[in-house]
């Protein structure tokens, strides 16, 4: 019986009210960041050490509320943050407020249809809007990009033209990072790198928390072809590598058994490794294996050919200067391109330049943006933790919101994409009504920080209030701009949060004791 954990049960409208008095106290908190007027926001960390940022999800995750009910609220709501940032890698504190105005508008009419009925209107109403917003989106061109990355590092022009330097530096579509400068100096970097399209294989390989990224500095690299079932077919490697302190980045297909060692020896300190799988078996796996062979100098072991990882010796192995793996793709840093590398690269370009079927045309530019990519690394420089880790903050934003921008195009910002997307929806519904209600609050948010406390709806579509000037102004005209993505991805996370807290009747948690009182 003491392994049972007492539970407290929580029914209708009481249940309701806990859990959104938690999204309205984290809302309040992260809200007051949004806009070019947005206010920084100091939170305390583990250590007790002051922290003061302008970043919504920094706040978001900061807080921990008393009440078990309210935190769950408020954990659901970092769940629709978490989700914008996977997706378009910024939109948190859009996606919050848009969660709670959702919840607000639809308890009103609660009492006037059914959840089911809600939630279904809610649904078609957010198609609507995503059609709108498609509808009136613009391809990045000219000095948006200085725009977009200015706006995300919270109108820096300094730093906000580095960044799209950075950008230009690789040609838009290249790989931007970020790290902490040595020397104290923000200045960009770019080294020579490839860009692989496979990302985590587990995610206790993570090294980096705040990016939920793998990474490993100097990895020696083993490339392998052949399917590896035991943790004893590598063994020769790894104890190579344990003996000798060196980080081990495997490209290869492991078992699910021989991952989990890996991870768990990974966990306990006993080795530094990440595991990324190989091509996708088809006609193009042997030549991407062959070009990642290239890039890192390491040798292909193929079981399957008669090769014996057993017998593997040291000089197999080839090296990078650094490896990045996120969710999604492996960022390898090299030192230089080789000849041979420079030759093929040559060769693709001379085959894109003929006529090619549209398959082969993506299969060539997959290839090319593999072994011609550059890396920038946006270094960044500060002169102490704090002032650092706000700087970074900005600047991971505004390569995020950037590279969401060059992707999908953009939108006019300052909330009038969704404040133009409600005039213009015919609402047929109650739930349609609840959503064309909850879009207007990122534009009302954003004046309301920048302290207009009276303000006419814009005339026409596109046009909206500069919160610097006062001015009424066409916001795309006048670089006040949204990733079409980031708004998106804001929009259908806070819809999905908002219309499963709609659907609970009942909520049940653990009961805390209060060690306060001790």
């Amino acid at each position: 019986m003491s392994n049972l954990i007492v539970k407290n049960l929580n029914f209708g409208d009481e249940a309701r009210n806990k859990v959104f008095e938690g999204i309205t106290k984290l809302t309040t908190a992260v809200s007051s960041t949004l806009g070019a007027s947005g206010k920084c926001v100091m939170l305390e960390d583990a250590t007790g050490k002051p922290i003061i940022t302008k970043d919504g999800v920094t706040v978001a995750n900061s807080v921990i509320l008393l009440d078990p009910v309210e935190n769950m609220g408020a954990t659901l709501l970092k769940e629709a943050a978490r989700k914008t940032v996977q997706q378009a890698g910024d939109g948190t504190t859009t996606a919050t407020i848009l969660a709670h105005a959702i919840l607000s508008h639809a308890y009103e009419v609660a009492d006037k249809t059914n959840s089911r009925e809600l939630k279904e209107g809610i649904n078609s109403a957010v198609e609507k809007t995503i059609k709108y917003l498609e509808s009136i989106s613009v391809p990045v061109k000219g000095d948006m990009i200085d725009q977009i990355a200015t706006i995300s590092t919270n109108n820096d022009p300094e730093l906000g033209k580095l960044i799209a330097d950075a950008f230009r530096s690789v040609d838009l579509t290249g790989v931007v990072m970020m790290e902490p400068s040595p020397v104290g100096k923000t200045e960009v970097e770019i080294i020579e790198g490839s860009q692989y399209d496979k990302g985590l294989t587990n995610r206790h390989f993570i090294t980096n928390a705040d990016t939920q990224s793998a990474e490993l500095d100097n990895p020696l690299v083993l490339l392998i072809e052949s399917k590896v079932d035991t943790i004893r077919q590598i063994q020769t490697v790894l104890e190579y590598v344990i003996k000798n302190n060196k980080p081990l980045l495997i490209i290869g297909d492991l078992e699910k058994g021989v991952l989990s060692a890996l991870a768990m020896n990974k966990i306990k300190g006993n080795i530094k490794v990440n595991v990324v799988d190989a091509p996708t078996y088809g006609v193009n796996r042997k030549q991407l294996l062959d070009d990642l062979s290239l890039l890192t100098g390491a040798t292909i072991i193929n079981e399957d050919l008669g090769d014996d990882l057993d017998l593997v010796k040291i000089e197999y192995l080839g090296k990078c200067l650094k490896s990045i793996t996120t969710d999604n793709e492996t960022i390898l840093q090299v030192n230089e391109t080789s000849d041979e590398v420079k030759e093929i690269i040559k060769d693709i370009k001379d085959k894109l330049s003929e006529k090619n079927t549209a398959h082969e045309v993506v299969r060539l530019e997959k290839r090319l943006a593999m072994l011609a990519a550059k890396i920038a690394i946006v270094k960044i420089g500060a002169n102490s933790d704090v002032e650092l880790k706000e700087k970074q903050d900005r600047v991971e934003d505004a390569i995020c919101a950037t590279k969401a921008a060059i992707k999908e195009g953009i939108v006019p910002g300052g909330g009038i994409a969704l404040l133009n997307a409600a005039l213009n929806m015919k609402e047929e519904n109650v739930g349609e009504k609840v959503l064309g209600k909850a879009i207007l609050s990122p534009f009302k948010t954003i004046l309301d920080n920048a302290g207009f406390k009276e303000y006419t709806i814009p005339a026409e579509d596109g046009q909206g209030i500069n919160v610097v000037t006062g001015n009424m102004v066409h916001m795309i005209d006048n670089g006040i701009i949204d990733p079409l993505l980031v708004t998106k991805s804001a929009l259908q996370n806070a819809a999905s949060v908002a219309t499963t807290i709609l659907s609970t009747d009942c909520v049940i948690n653990n009961i805390r004791v209060d060690e306060s009182s001790r």
